[in-house]
């Protein structure tokens, strides 16, 4: 029988979440004795219906130095986030505010064929819908007042650089935004996404290198909350993520955006790159009630019949066994509008079109996309709940990929949503 003992950490259960048990590992590589004053990043949980002065305590506790710092509390999850050193978290874990300390780990950020594949184009010619009077919040690195978008730009919080301004210095927001409701002014229309008369707010939470925080994203959700009605704030699209190691009951990213989802906005996220291999579906895209989106790719070719999935998307089931992505949007090959001067365009000039656009692939694309189906739903009818547009989506895709639900299917989904209230108050006999 071995008598090794565990170090503090590989016995704190679930008072410390796997990925933070694995940075402390590292850490203790170098400081065997936890007194070094590496500062980790983390969110902690308060105990369900913890006092204020307990709260209180635990602050003024970690509060002791630079190193040490609880600072920006975050209400949907209850919880605040800061940074602390192994020796804190060590002090701090069985504190009677504590519930759980979470790592605080990175983010990453994750249209010419694409609006035909989705039926976006003959929604706006059978139906005249663009998406006029919803608003889509696209949080992610920023947006630049592109023409195809300046002028529908109505709100623009920046939690990275504080600036107050629309701007977007790595590009992928930019693009993001132009998925979901460019209206292709600099291309004759060519690179148009499906809902070009929809309102953009952009949130800038990730940085010039598309990186940031869970708790970044967490702020700009809570942002959008808290501005709904001030901007009217229908959508909320997120083409970033990070990996999932625990269930959406416990990941604080899930959680913040499945809050946003009860509140009423309707939240999408992308499944992730991390394909083909299974059980790759990435936070927040792990929670349950939220649109996860997969990404095709369409051959170039308008023909929907020889669209695949594509080879980066990622595949489910979720850590928690869940079927996901819940459906598939053109994600290859996407054009939208570049935000000039950005690491974008440095990065990936060969990929840039006609000075004013650039070529991009993945769910981040296949994301805002779906977003912009869902803004032309909603103008004809902004009654419907969040639950409501998933039920439609889903019913209505076409389930000609190897998956359990299929590829967005725009103007069967539109139309079963106008016929929707008829069709639930017949099959409940009201």
């Amino acid at each position: 029988m071995s008598n090794r003992k565990n170090v503090w950490f590989e016995d704190a259960g679930r008072k410390l979440d796997p990925g933070l048990v694995e940075q402390l590992r590292i850490n203790r590589r170098h400081d065997p004795d936890d007194t070094s004053n590496t500062e980790i990043p983390v969110i902690v949980y308060y105990k369900k219906n913890c006092e204020k002065a307990s709260k209180d305590d635990l602050i003024q506790t970690c509060n002791i130095d630079t190193h040490n710092k609880l600072d920006k509390e975050l209400r949907t999850i209850n919880g605040i986030r800061g940074h602390l050193t192994p020796g804190m978290i060590k002090q701090i874990k069985d504190h009677e505010a504590v519930d759980r300390v979470y790592h605080d780990r990175v983010v990453t950020a994750f249209l010419d064929i694409a609006s035909e594949h989705t039926g976006a184009t003959a929604i706006h010619e059978t139906y005249n819908l663009t998406g006029s009077g919803v608003t889509i919040a696209v949080i992610d690195t920023g947006v630049h007042p592109h023409q195809d978008l300046a002028e529908r730009i109505t709100g623009f919080y920046d939690l990275v650089n504080g600036r107050s301004e629309p701007y977007d210095d790595n590009g992928h927001g930019t693009h993001c935004a132009g998925d979901a409701a460019g209206n292709g002014e600099l291309s004759d229309g060519q690179y148009a996404g499906p809902a070009p008369g929809a309102s953009i707010v952009g949130v800038k939470a990730l940085d010039e290198e598309g990186g940031g925080r869970l708790s970044n994203i967490i702020e700009g959700i809570e942002w959008c909350v808290d501005h709904r009605a001030e901007y009217d704030i229908n959508i909320i699209s997120l083409s970033l993520g990070s990996a999932a190691s625990e269930s959406f009951r416990d990941d604080p990213l899930a959680l913040a955006a499945r809050e946003a989802w009860h509140q009423g906005i309707v939240v999408c996220a992308a499944a992730g790159n991390d394909g083909p291999q299974r059980s790759t579906i990435g936070t927040p895209a792990i929670d349950p009630f939220i649109i996860t989106v997969g990404a095709t790719a369409d051959q170039d070719t308008v023909d929907r019949s020889d669209d695949v999935i594509a080879e980066y998307s990622s595949r489910g089931p979720t850590v928690d066994a869940l079927e996901k992505p819940d459906v598939y949007a053109p994600g290859t090959n996407i054009i939208a509008p570049l935000a000039p001067d950005s690491a974008l365009e440095s990065q990936l000039s060969e990929q840039v079109i006609d000075e004013n656009y650039v070529q991009l692939s993945g769910t981040s694309m296949a994301t805002p996309i779906c977003a912009g189906i869902i803004a032309l739903i909603l103008e004809a009818d902004g009654d419907l709940s969040p639950n409501d547009i998933k039920a439609i989506l889903k019913v209505t895709s076409e389930p000609t990929l190897d998956d359990v639900w299929g590829y967005i299917h725009g103007i069967d989904a539109l139309e079963r949503a106008q016929n929707y209230g008829i069709t639930v108050s017949s099959d409940t006999g009201q």
